[in-house]
């Protein structure tokens, strides 16, 4: 590892580190609904975290590998859910390029990369799916920050499903869904909050 990645993993360590709830099974909700009818096979899960997303689709029979910076995050995953078919890998997107045409599901949950990184990460997401193949993103919708929600600080990061498409091949990919997907959360102070995610779901068209 370089210096920048060993303080970005160093970074989200102590982030995991400080979190000190149990551990969480439940997947994202988002990755529930469009997965729930797929035929499984091989899935790559980037930016897993602790990794719920990808022990549920291990328990319905993916085959998947788990991606993350943070060391602690996948450890943690790892102890929790030890019966789950799941290969745990630490890397960082920007600096690891998945296998190309290897899964038959791409998924990362709330993934923010400033615009100049971009093209880097979303081309090396796509690459990794086989065609006939699903990439799912989805991630913090620029309307939150109109809100009363903590964002990351750098407003720059957030984006919508109609700027991670426009970085797909028309000619390769099919967009099923580019959403601003309402849901209902509470903010720091409790108050009740309608937050948007951005979500994009593709299909690779066969060769």
């Amino acid at each position: 590892m370089n210096q920048t990645e060993m303080s970005q993993a160093e970074l989200w360590d102590a982030r995991y580190r400080a979190h000190e709830a149990p551990w969480d099974p439940e997947p994202n909700p988002i990755l529930e609904a469009e997965a729930a009818g797929l035929v499984s096979g091989k899935a790559l899960e980037v930016g897993c975290g602790e990794g719920s997303d990808a022990v549920w689709l291990a328990r319905r029979g993916w085959q998947v590998m788990a991606v993350d910076i943070s060391q602690v995050a996948l450890n943690r995953g790892r102890q929790a859910a030890s019966d789950a078919s799941v290969e745990w890998r630490q890397a960082d997107i920007m600096n690891w390029e998945p296998p190309n045409e290897a899964f038959d599901l791409v998924a990362a949950h709330f993934l923010h990369f400033i615009p100049a990184d971009r093209a880097v990460a979303f081309g090396r997401l796509a690459r990794a799916v086989r065609p006939g193949g699903r990439l799912l993103y989805v991630a913090h919708h620029p309307l939150d920050l109109r809100t009363t929600l903590r964002r990351p600080p750098n407003p720059e990061v957030l984006h919508s499903a109609e700027d991670v498409a426009a970085l797909l091949d028309p000619n390769d990919w099919e967009i099923l869904a580019q959403d601003a997907r309402p849901r209902l959360v509470k903010d720091a102070d409790g108050n009740p909050v309608t937050a948007h995610d951005a979500v994009l779901l593709a299909r690779r068209l066969p060769g």
